[in-house]
């Protein structure tokens, strides 16, 4: 899926780190020396922002002399980007670029797992992510769970219904939600209509009622298995979702049940890739 983050966002990544200039350069005086600077990977992962750490670069003045697409797996040793400019645009723009790559490296690189060891078991489960990203960081964020193989769950509260306990604590439980629910799906025909379950029984009752997704919420996988196949029996158009605790770790054994899909937050939390930016002076 093509990705683009926006030119005011490069802007203001750089403007973070060089509000008023770089002073160590200037004091340097080798401001106009030409040089190269080399991103390597230092251990195996799925490259990202690896577009968008390039269009930092040239932002602040250097030329992009080579790049690999996000959401190319590589190996220890491998170079991912490469541009070459005076000292001064170089070091101006050499952090801001590695710590999109290796931020965003790590969370696609923590979403292929997830995806891989999922679809091992199950190989049409979709693994979706949550909109837990670190405030400010969405849209990396998303372009790195794209580039690990996984999809949005919801990109925000305008575009999605979704349903939770939150909600129909506002109704008065559940009942009045699952009658309202024909009146909902009239209301906004596009749309399809979620519901949390926080029982086995609960998912049930939801999915006879007629909601498009009931997701269930840290629901153990050994009693999940039992309620996908009753709602495959009673409700056989009804897609089931689990959420809640799923990582790398038990993603097959969630996958395994049959579920339909599975959303995680835990890409976005780990270490960043490690990925080693070297610059140099050309002779």
């Amino acid at each position: 899926m093509h990705y683009r983050i926006g030119k005011s966002e490069i802007e203001r990544f750089i403007d973070e780190d060089v509000p008023y200039g770089d002073l160590t350069t200037s004091l340097l005086d080798i401001g106009e020396a030409q040089g190269e600077i080399l991103f390597t990977t230092r251990e195996d992962a799925i490259a990202c922002c690896t577009e968008e750490a390039g269009r930092v670069l040239e932002t602040c003045g250097a030329t992009i002399t080579f790049s690999i697409p996000s959401g190319t797996a590589v190996e220890a040793g491998t170079l991912v980007l490469k541009a070459e400019g005076s000292a001064a645009t170089l070091h101006e723009g050499w952090k801001v670029a590695l710590n999109l790559l290796e931020y965003a490296s790590g969370i696609a690189t923590r979403t292929r797992t997830i995806v891989e060891k999922a679809r091992a078991v199950n190989p049409e489960v979709v693994v979706v992510t949550t909109r837990k990203s670190f405030p400010g960081t969405r849209k990396i964020s998303m372009k790195a769970i794209l580039a690990g193989g996984a999809f949005p769950h919801r990109l925000g509260l305008s575009g999605s219904v979704l349903v939770f306990r939150h909600h129909t604590a506002f109704l008065g439980g559940i009942e009045p939600l699952l009658e309202r629910l024909p009146a909902m799906k009239r209301s906004a025909p596009e749309q399809k209509i979620l519901v949390e379950a926080d029982t086995a029984d609960e998912a049930l009752r939801i999915a006879k009622a007629g909601a498009d997704v009931v997701q269930v919420d840290k629901m153990p996988a050994q009693e999940l298995s039992g309620l996908i196949a009753e709602i495959r029996r009673s409700c056989p158009g009804v897609t089931v979702s689990a959420a809640g605790g799923i990582n790398a770790g038990n993603a097959a054994e969630y996958a395994s049940t049959g579920i339909d899909i599975i959303v995680v937050s835990s890409p976005y939390f780990g270490k960043p890739s490690d990925i080693s930016a070297v610059i140099n002076k050309k002779p």
